[in-house]
């Protein structure tokens, strides 16, 4: 005889959880090389119930403690996108304010064509939910003024003092100069120090960063690690309004 089975809100709520926290890592993991790792796991289990299945003993010893220190091999593989998911996970709820309003973007974006049309490099960080105060203590020079596309290009300005290194804003104000940022990997492509600095910088944490290179007047957008090169001032001016 059939048990009569109570569905309460209690579990649709579980269910529901359950089904967000899988999005959100789905999410997470969705074109990195996290998933890519994880496959090769997979596949590394299903060898090892085969192996199991097929009596390979020694196939199986040594998957069986491969798999007891499984907990310490994906620290030490996933340690950067760890860091970068709990950040993303700490900084992304529904009542953040924008990092930047409209009138700050255009700001941002007037300041970039007219370098990239000049040929003058530049690399400015814009913070968003990760505070980014220890960069300021451990290398840049504080400004701390209103944001303005001509105070931009004057940092920027090749013979000018603070020209090379980072630009930090936040909370629509320009908060330091010539910050340095850490370098990602080049990973075999021709990306130049700015570039490599801005995608180090995003795989660090949630900012964004947009780079204007001096070599082809070029201007890019790092986030997440990635890189949204060739823009013009409309897409700019859409990519950050939609990041921000």
């Amino acid at each position: 005889m059939l048990e009569h089975v109570v569905f309460e809100w209690r579990d649709a709520l579980d269910i529901l959880l359950v089904a967000v926290l899988l999005y959100q890592v789905i999410q997470l993991l969705r074109g990195s090389r996290a998933l890519t790792v994880l496959t090769g796991l997979g596949l590394l289990t299903l060898l090892y119930f085969i192996s199991r299945s097929m009596a390979l003993y020694t196939l199986t010893w040594l998957l069986q403690h491969v798999f007891s220190s499984l907990f310490l091999l994906i620290v030490v593989i996933f340690q950067s996108d760890i860091r970068q998911a709990l950040g993303e996970i700490g900084t992304n709820n529904l009542f953040r304010k924008r990092a930047l309003q409209h009138s700050a973007v255009e700001e941002v974006v007037m300041a970039c064509v007219e370098m990239a049309r000049l040929r003058v490099g530049a690399l400015i960080v814009i913070e968003r939910g990760t505070r980014l105060d220890d960069m300021i203590k451990r290398e840049g020079v504080r400004v701390d003024a209103l944001l303005s596309r001509q105070l931009l290009m004057n940092i920027f300005y090749p013979k000018a003092p603070l020209h090379d290194g980072a630009v930090l804003i936040s909370k629509g104000r320009i908060t330091a100069a010539a910050c340095i940022l850490p370098l990602a990997e080049a990973k075999g492509q021709s990306f130049g120090t700015r570039h490599r600095a801005a995608l180090g910088m995003t795989q660090e944490c949630d900012a964004v960063v947009v780079v204007v290179s001096e070599e082809r007047g070029e201007i890019s957008v790092a986030i997440k690690g990635e890189l949204v090169r060739s823009l013009d001032a409309t897409r700019l001016r859409q990519v950050l309004n939609d990041i921000l």
